[in-house]
């Protein structure tokens, strides 16, 4: 017992310092906001007493039905199209860059080096009703308004590009690790590049649309910076919500309750999307 107790120790200490960041930084903070979506604020005053409210969660959903739709909607269209964009470019980066593979690495991180809200402003220039993008837009017949910003397509684009990193580094970390020997393997036994794609790289690779579509979904949802440059009134998410609320309006009850009621809906779409996509990618791997 005293035995097994030392040899657990080391993993114990190792443990601590994340489990205790954890504990101060989220476990307490979110126990103060789930009490703090649960009160009814004393009329007159900015100050709330807890009156177990549970018609907070209620009023939530019933106000703010459109903006939480949207989120999803938004987040979802712009997960699908990192995925579009993303896995080619891993897949050149993983088997066809050669001495150019750091380089190109480096390009799809160097946004990261400026800070998320000047690179949403560069996007509020870029889609302007005077900038060629736009101008180009319109010419081809993809802008038949000439106007593009404060629009969803607007707000869908800037959710791509800034959250495109997180796609690609998981989907080349997979695609990585793939012994080239697996696909000569493929190739020797007369099965054509597509063949080899379909059925030995892209369930290998599953892992990581997987993970990167975890990481590019989730934070999506509640971004509130690309629907507030790039959207407009008309384009608000529910993140934009939550911080009107919290900041304008200073209703903490239900601002914390739409909190509550957006993780727990990430988490249940999260949970069936891993239930099935992540033992699609195992049985992938296993066929493999």
């Amino acid at each position: 017992m005293v035995a097994a107790l030392r040899r657990r120790t080391p993993a114990y200490l190792l443990l601590a310092p994340g489990a205790l960041w954890l504990i101060i930084f989220f476990v307490i903070p979110l126990y103060f906001m789930a009490k703090l979506s649960l009160d009814t604020e004393i009329p007159g005053t900015l100050h709330y007493r807890f009156t177990w409210e549970w018609s907070n969660y209620k009023e939530a959903l019933e106000l703010y039905d459109t903006q939480f739709g949207r989120s999803f909607i938004y987040a979802g269209i712009a997960t699908l199209l990192c995925l579009i964009i993303a896995y080619p470019l891993a897949y050149v980066i993983a088997f066809k860059a050669g001495r150019w593979r750091n380089l190109m690495l480096f390009a799809v991180v160097a946004p990261f080096f400026t800070t998320y809200l000047v690179r949403t402003l560069a996007w509020k220039t870029i889609l302007s009703n005077e900038s060629p993008i736009t101008e180009i837009l319109h010419a081809i017949g993809l802008a038949p308004s000439g106007h593009i910003l404060y629009t969803g397509f607007a707000v869908i684009a800037g959710i791509t590009y800034n959250f495109l990193p997180f796609m690609v580094l998981p989907l080349y970390a997979s695609l990585e690790r793939i012994d080239v020997r697996v696909l000569e393997a493929s190739k020797d036994l007369y099965a054509s590049a597509t063949s080899t794609f379909w059925k030995v790289t892209l369930p290998l690779s599953l892992p990581g649309v997987v993970a990167g579509t975890l990481l590019t979904f989730i934070p999506a949802v509640g971004d509130y910076v690309n629907a507030e440059f790039l959207g407009g009134a008309n384009n608000r998410m529910i993140g934009n919500v939550i911080q009107s609320l919290y900041l304008t309006q200073s209703d903490y009850s239900a601002a914390a309750a739409l909190s509550f009621v957006l993780m727990a809906v990430i988490m249940i779409v999260v949970f069936i999307y891993i239930r099935f996509a992540g033992s699609e990618a195992l049985m992938g791997q296993e066929a493999v």
